[in-house]
């Protein structure tokens, strides 16, 4: 699956989750499950890519702002948000995290006292293998199917370069790093 394959799934089920009400994970495991089985393995593997190349303090930094806090796998959540927001929406936090400032949600988020949902997106993670299941009724299959797909690539831990860490409590530092969004979760003057 190219890039615009992946990203075109991903607006589908956007306009379907609109549309419907449905959450949009349940509208994409849906969708991941009328596509070929190698499709599918092929979109994991780009949500994967997209997904890592996130991982970065810049982006950990933001959604520590915007969620008050960030665990590693809250991390993962957000990164997954980032995706489910779609192709216009990543591209604009793959180059400049503190544009999510302008985010409408977040704007929203800033506003209310707990915020550990806006854009923190864990069912998104788990679509592909959601989709297997939907498919098998085997929670294991696309486990299984991922490691024939990726063979022993599929368990390689790659070194990423995440940028320079930073102290994520410091507020003149978010602010200097992230201006935007430390104004509106830190307040003009942290």
């Amino acid at each position: 699956m190219d890039i615009d394959t992946f990203w075109n799934v991903i607006e589908v089920a956007r306009a379907g989750a609109a549309e419907t009400g449905e959450p949009f994970d349940e509208v994409l495991v849906k969708q991941l499950a009328d596509r070929p089985w190698q499709e599918i393995l092929e979109y994991a593997e780009r949500f994967d890519e997209l997904h890592d190349a996130l991982y970065r303090w810049d982006v950990w930094a933001a959604a520590y702002l915007i969620g008050g806090g960030c665990s590693d796998d809250s991390f993962m959540d957000f990164r997954a948000g980032v995706i489910a927001l779609g192709c216009q929406w990543y591209q604009r936090v793959a180059t400049d995290p503190d544009s999510l400032a302008a985010h409408p949600g977040v704007v929203q988020a800033a506003n209310v006292r707990d915020r550990s949902e806006v854009l923190f997106y864990e069912g998104v993670n788990y679509a592909a293998s959601g989709a297997f299941e939907r498919i098998t009724g085997d929670a294991d299959a696309f486990y299984e199917a991922w490691h024939s797909f990726r063979g022993a690539d599929a368990e390689s831990d790659n070194a990423v370069d995440m940028g320079e860490d930073f102290d994520f409590d410091d507020d003149k530092e978010m602010s200097r790093r992230l201006p935007r969004l430390a104004a509106l979760f830190l307040g003009p003057n942290p």
